[in-house]
């Protein structure tokens, strides 16, 4: 039964959303899966690349630092990581000198088409207030990086972590304090609403914090 009431309540919050929730032009830049989780739950179509896939801190910080540089390269791929000495069964995307993990693809050809065709979409968008960027504490990410990320000159940034930093818009995800990071992408994406109404955040670009994202959090990890 209360598997039945969580199921109606999280289609219903969902349907909610996708009336009360109007712009539909967003970008967001992220260094996880966790953006496709917004796309998703306010069933829009990707206006950004970065789906299904993720980057190392360090490549993530030199992308952002010159991103107009970046998403003008060819992307190329590679059979070997500089930050993983294992093989690994999914494509490792290259654009210029930083790698593109695209670890929810089966082979090359589908993460660049969809990488292409995303990229497209977001190159249409031209409205930087419309961009929206995050980075957490996973994969060798550090404090002095997200410090670095909040200082980039963009309009719209928010950061999670497992320690308390100064940013205003950083977000210290107490779930998870017995672990060395956030969680991963989806998961993040649940418990951020305790914190913060990301779709507001994403419609309007203020951060802010009610009843109704935490109800989201709650009826989505259920």
């Amino acid at each position: 039964m209360k598997k039945r009431l969580i199921f109606f309540l999280s289609k219903l919050v969902a349907k909610i959303d996708r009336r009360i929730y109007k712009n539909k032009e967003f970008v967001i830049i992220c260094d996880n899966c966790w953006g496709g989780e917004i796309y998703q739950r306010l069933g829009l179509q990707y206006n950004t690349p970065f789906i299904g896939l993720f980057i190392f801190g360090e490549d993530y910080l030199k992308l952002l630092e010159n991103l107009d540089h970046y998403l003008n390269q060819k992307l190329t791929f590679s059979k070997e990581s500089k930050w993983i000495n294992h093989a690994l069964k999914y494509p490792i995307g290259l654009l210029d000198d930083i790698e593109i993990h695209f670890m929810h693809y089966i082979d090359e050809d589908s993460a660049q088409s969809n990488w292409t065709r995303r990229l497209e979409r977001m190159n249409r968008v031209k409205d930087k207030d419309n961009y929206f960027f995050k980075i957490c504490d996973r994969d060798l990410t550090n404090t002095d990086m997200i410090l670095r990320f909040h200082k980039l000159p963009y309009k719209n940034k928010i950061s999670f972590g497992i320690n308390e930093l100064n940013p205003k818009n950083h977000f210290h995800i107490k779930e998870n304090d017995k672990h060395q990071t956030v969680p991963d992408g989806s998961k993040l994406y649940r418990y951020s609403f305790n914190y913060i109404d990301l779709l507001e955040w994403v419609t309007s670009g203020k951060i802010t914090k009610n009843l109704y994202s935490k109800i989201k959090s709650y009826v989505d990890l259920a």
